[in-house]
């Protein structure tokens, strides 16, 4: 934990609070949170969903683009054992 701690005030995300064993969240620590928490909900997760839907709508170019590359990281794997 001690760690931890450590590493997230060196990065300054908490900061102590004099003559106590608690931590304070700064703003640049809240801003990273809300960025990260954002970043999750409306890229990632959407993203991931729309990739791993058995039925992809025909317009979804990020599955596409994605069935696109695995058939491409197939061949190439499929070349390399071969040789």
């Amino acid at each position: 934990m001690s760690y931890d701690l450590r590493r997230l005030r060196l990065h300054g995300l908490i900061e102590r609070l004099p003559k106590t064993q608690r931590y304070h969240l700064t703003t640049f620590g809240l801003k990273t949170a809300l960025f990260y928490s954002r970043t999750y909900q409306r890229l990632l997760r959407r993203g991931l969903s729309e990739l791993h839907d058995p039925y992809p709508l025909p317009a979804s170019s990020l599955a596409a683009d994605y069935a696109k590359f695995q058939n491409a990281l197939d061949a190439y794997i499929s070349e390399k054992l071969a040789a």
